[in-house]
């Protein structure tokens, strides 16, 4: 089989005038002709970089890469334009973006094949084909608000390989999506580049990617550190980068007891990697945490609450009738399937949106009585809230974006610092977040809205763009918010590991 991609010492270096910021730094990779490959690593790893370069989204700053033995360093712009509208199929992992609103799903997918010419005949057949195969053919003419989160991106995902390219690019293709709905469209998209006879890389931070991969690729610290090909046992394969380095699996590290210090020693043929002294004398100190029993008391309060979007035969209640009590000192999470109507309850409780009937309390407050103005006022002076997208100003560091809202709220700067450290960015502080990764912007909103210490925190879907870790970490972080400041801690999610630290659960749908 033939090679399709080959990466040689690939590096992209950021220059800002906080310093240069490298994303990928020495990464090398081959790809055959056909095979799908997942690239699995923590945010900020450099796994989108790595994917827009193969897009010809961006350039590489140094090292090689070759697509079907075409160098893309040093094609010319308007060639990159044909390459990318030719040879690649693109899923990005904001997929609503790539949905006019005012067009159907046939004519969404047949979109890239009106702009290369094809009659209006070929359109409709290869989109009517492709809506079957993704399990859609009975929504052909529905619009986007008319479709869930996963039929969305089905409809993406057709789309993008609607026009037949070699070479299939998925940037967190399911990151929005709750567990069955991310199955589906793996499923899909496994199913739809196999019989187009794609080559396909899939970046991803989900394990469940992998389930449709011939090879899973590891990167940490924009360098491949593990392989793992599937049908060789399940062994994965550490990758020893020039110098002798190598990095190991956080995993293993951390039921290792691992932290900071290591020895190793060779026995026989193998090495032995240990924990120091140092290690042990650490973990021997550390103490359980005993918690005191809390007294709560209720922040948030719906009653008889419903919210209907649409009229007539296009009517949907996306909440309804839904009764429920938030309390201080805790964190519950709202869970349900795309389209159970878990965002939308968040914008209701934060004034965002107002209800068609029933109360929404805060504090005491009837939130949907207030007019927009004092609604305004009173998110700024009581609520916090983490929207799926960032919101960020690009142009600010990271630091200046939290300072920013801190000052909105009339608040001092005090703390923005360290709430930037606790969602674990203290090597990113001062960076523009243009120049973040994807899960790095979303763990600055959430500090933006930690920092001012809301009694009230609605985060929707805080995870979703984040690897195992820093889902863990940011988890706790709520935790500790409402333990600590006594907030009620309200997160719309479908991560099992976010649910799992939840005190209370509320599934809908």
């Amino acid at each position: 089989m033939s090679v399709a991609i080959d990466v040689r010492d690939l590096f992209r270096v950021h220059q800002t005038p906080e310093g240069d910021a490298a994303a990928l730094q020495g990464l090398s990779l081959t790809v055959r002709e056909h095979e799908v490959v997942t690239v699995l690593g923590p945010s900020g790893s450099g796994k989108s970089t790595f994917l827009r370069i193969l897009a010809g989204l961006d350039r590489p700053s140094a090292g090689t890469v070759h697509v079907f033995g075409v160098e893309l360093g040093k094609l010319p712009t308007a060639d990159v334009a044909r390459y990318r509208t030719r040879t690649v199929g693109y899923a990005d992992q904001h997929y609503a973006r790539a949905l006019s609103p005012e067009l159907t799903a046939r004519e969404l997918v047949a979109l890239e094949l009106g702009l290369a010419g094809r009659t209006p005949a070929e359109r409709v057949c290869r989109a009517d084909e492709l809506l079957e195969r993704v399990g859609l053919d009975d929504k052909r003419n529905a619009h986007p608000a008319e479709l869930s989160g996963g039929e969305q991106q089905r409809v993406a995902v057709a789309a993008s390989l609607a026009h037949r390219p070699r070479l299939f690019l998925a940037d967190e293709p399911t990151g929005e999506l709750d567990a069955a709905s991310a199955t589906r469209v793996y499923e899909t998209i496994g199913e739809l580049v196999r019989s187009e006879r794609c080559t396909a890389v899939i970046v991803s931070h989900d394990p469940e990617s992998a389930t449709i991969a011939d090879r899973i690729v590891r990167i940490r610290d924009g360098r491949v550190s593990e392989e793992t090909a599937r049908g060789a046992g399940g062994e994965e394969s550490i990758v020893v980068g020039r110098g002798g380095w190598l990095r190991l699996p956080e995993e293993l590290l951390r039921r290792s007891g691992i932290r900071t210090h290591a020895a190793a020693r060779l026995e026989g043929r193998g090495i032995v990697v240990s924990a120091t002294t140092q290690e042990e004398d650490v973990q021997e100190a550390a103490a359980p945490i005993v918690e005191a029993p809390r007294a709560t008391t209720v922040v948030a309060e719906t009653r008889s609450l419903r919210k209907v979007y649409g009229t007539g035969p296009t009517e949907r209640a996306a909440v309804d009738r839904l009764g429920a009590r938030f309390r201080s000192s805790s964190l519950t999470a709202v869970t349900g399937p795309s389209g159970s109507g878990k965002t939308t309850l968040l914008q209701l409780l934060a004034g965002l949106e107002l209800p068609t009937d029933g109360d929404v309390l805060v504090l005491g407050t009837d939130v949907a009585r207030l007019d927009r103005a004092a609604r305004a006022r009173f998110r700024r002076d009581h609520v916090g809230y983490v929207g799926q997208q960032a919101g960020l100003v690009p142009a600010l560091s990271a630091l200046e974006n939290v300072e920013l809202a801190l000052a909105v709220r009339g608040r001092p700067p005090d703390g923005a610092r360290e709430t930037l450290v606790a969602v674990g960015l203290e090597d990113r502080v001062e960076q523009h977040v243009s120049r973040l990764s994807t899960g790095e912007r979303g763990r600055v909103a959430i500090a933006r809205a930690l920092a001012a210490r809301p009694e009230l925190l609605l985060a929707d879907e805080p995870t979703s763009r984040l690897d195992q870790g820093n889902a863990l970490a940011v988890g706790a972080l709520f935790v500790r918010l409402a333990r600590e400041l006594g907030t009620a801690v309200v997160c719309a999610t479908h991560d099992p590991l976010l649910i799992e630290q939840a005190d209370e659960v509320l599934r809908l749908g």
